[in-house]
């Protein structure tokens, strides 16, 4: 650590009692984990105790569906994104050129909008059935079998076609750092294609597999939208239907926290798989892989492999939305407009308030060197692992209390009740997404910090700069490409955070996201299309930043 602060240190200068650097940042970590510490206090003071009737009744379901969604997306994600990492890195095969960056489009589109078009492609009236029944003669549904839609497995193909980029980026990311040194031994040796990948290629990369696939499932465990739509009842739909159909803010706090001791135990499980691997590259550059170029049937065969997730993850729901969309009519339905400028509004404003909060506390931590902002600076990070279910919750409750407390004081000293000042307005949504995001933030602006000389802030501060003029004028413009990137990348998850907004929206408030949500839940997929698409494209833009840092 005193290499870190030593790029920021006024020289010669011992640190006063109060450090304003220090104290921003131990208070925009208290700021971040306080919706966490107000879940758990929520859960073990009820007003009404209902978890003995929620383990008698629906937990074991909700935890059992849950459980089984993230060990089968965990696993398809595992297969598919290693297995395509694998073939674009070791090989070359037609279409090898464009397919290694097709197969990230899928983050441009929320899960929640695959499920929908999946629905619409294959339902009664979707052009698959209709199909089948004009090439057979078929006339109603009653004169063949066809697989139930809305089910669990479709619900888990849907979140494995959405989620598993996160595998193959940071697989493949992984094996371009690889020597090739081992894989021309091995084939020197004899090893087969499949020995390669499974005693050589495998071993390397599990790392980055293993983190990937904890991202997943922590995604997958924070997913509402599609598990709502296919009828599927987990923990996160547990905590909607026990708190704003049940009325019972308790027993969603009690589900909320084992939520959260759920994602806790997955990050713990991914650090402890790690903790005795060790991985030493040669002191030497490495030689870089040299791809083997495959043609004919193998050729077809490894185009076809990457080519399927592609089309499931990307090129499907984009292309049913785009049919439904076509129509100018959709494109002036009332409130999109509204919704459009909501999002933009909210997602802008937090988007802009973590990035600077994430600079500030990342710089005040390395500035001050104290040990509490170090300890603190880590768990910070666990908001973007908390569901925006669990998040939802443990703001809207502490918000009021302030609300409240605040619009009392307004009344006794000017005798006008202002109403509700952040629970009744987009702040509290505001502030979801700024918890919520919060680590995309930090941990961009740590990186990038990181890289900056310390040469550069120390002649700064030894030429009379202050610690806030060396941050203005030294270390913002060397890291403004990052900060970029990083707003842009918290704008587009804001866009497409549905839990969270779907419980602090105030009444009547619409963002994108939510507007999908509704219209598809309706069964309305024209009007959902347009703001579908709008949240796609701008998720587009995102992925292309990611590839070109990626290259």
């Amino acid at each position: 650590m005193s290499d870190k602060t030593s790029q920021t240190i006024a020289p010669g200068g011992a640190w006063r009692s109060f450090d304003p650097w220090s104290v921003g940042a131990v208070s925009i970590a208290a700021l971040v984990l306080l919706p966490v510490i107000s879940v758990v206090w929520l859960a073990f003071h009820p007003e009404d105790n209902i978890w003995p009737h929620l383990l008698s009744t629906t937990l074991p379901r909700y935890l059992g569906n849950t459980v089984l969604l993230m060990l089968s997306v965990g696993a398809i994600t595992a297969a598919v994104g290693a297995g395509a990492a694998w073939l674009v890195v070791m090989y070359r095969f037609p279409g090898h050129s464009w397919l290694q960056w097709a197969l990230l489009l899928p983050l441009a589109v929320p899960a929640y909008v695959g499920a929908y078009a999946l629905v619409d492609f294959l339902e009664y009236a979707g052009p698959v059935q209709t199909g089948l029944r004009g090439l057979m003669g078929w006339q109603d549904a009653r004169d063949y079998a066809f697989p139930q839609i809305r089910s669990r497995g479709a619900a888990i193909l849907v979140l494995s076609a959405a989620l598993y980029p996160y595998v193959y980026l940071l697989a493949r990311a992984a094996l371009r750092e690889q020597s090739g040194a081992g894989f021309e031994v091995a084939r020197a040796l004899g090893v087969g294609p499949w020995g390669r990948f499974f005693r050589v290629g495998l071993p390397l990369i599990r790392p980055a597999i293993a983190a990937g696939v904890a991202v997943v499932m922590m995604e997958t465990v924070n997913d509402f939208g599609v598990v709502d739509y296919f009828a599927v009842q987990t923990l996160t739909t547990g905590i909607f239907t026990v708190w704003l159909q049940a009325g019972n803010l308790g027993g969603a706090a009690q589900i909320a926290t084992l939520v959260l001791a759920m994602i806790v135990f997955l990050v713990t499980l991914e650090k402890l798989s790690r903790r005795r691997l060790r991985f030493f590259g040669s002191a030497r550059q490495p030689r870089p892989v040299t791809p083997m170029r495959l043609s004919g049937g193998q050729g077809i065969l490894a185009f076809i492999a990457c080519l399927l997730p592609f089309l499931a993850g990307f090129v499907l729901p984009v292309a049913v939305l785009a049919s439904h969309a076509l129509d100018a009519h959709e494109w002036a339905a009332p409130g999109l407009s509204r919704a459009l400028f909501h999002t933009l509004a909210t997602g802008g404003t937090a988007a802009f308030l973590t990035v600077l909060a994430g600079l500030f506390m990342v710089y005040g931590t390395r500035l001050s060197g104290r040990r509490l902002p170090v300890l603190l600076l880590p768990v910070t990070a666990i908001g973007y692992a908390a569901p925006g279910a669990v998040l939802g919750i443990g703001i809207l409750i502490p918000l009021a209390f302030f609300d409240n407390a605040l619009a009392d004081a307004i009344l006794e000293l000017t005798g006008r009740d202002p109403g509700l000042i952040f629970t009744g307005t987009a702040a509290g949504l505001v502030l979801a997404y700024c918890v919520r995001f919060f680590a995309i933030a930090q941990g961009t602006a740590d990186a990038a910090l990181g890289r900056v000389s310390p040469s550069l802030p120390m002649a700064a501060r030894s030429l009379g700069q202050s610690a806030g003029g060396t941050l203005r004028r030294i270390h913002v413009p060397l890291i403004r490409a990052s900060v970029g990137s990083a707003l842009l990348l918290v704008f587009v998850d804001c866009m497409k955070e549905l839990p969270a907004t779907l419980l602090l929206r105030p009444f009547g408030y619409d963002t994108l996201a939510t507007r999908v949500h509704a219209k598809a839940s309706l069964e309305n997929i024209a009007e959902a299309a347009p703001a579908a698409l709008m949240i796609t494209a701008v998720g587009l833009v995102a992925v292309g930043f990611l590839a070109r840092a990626n290259r």
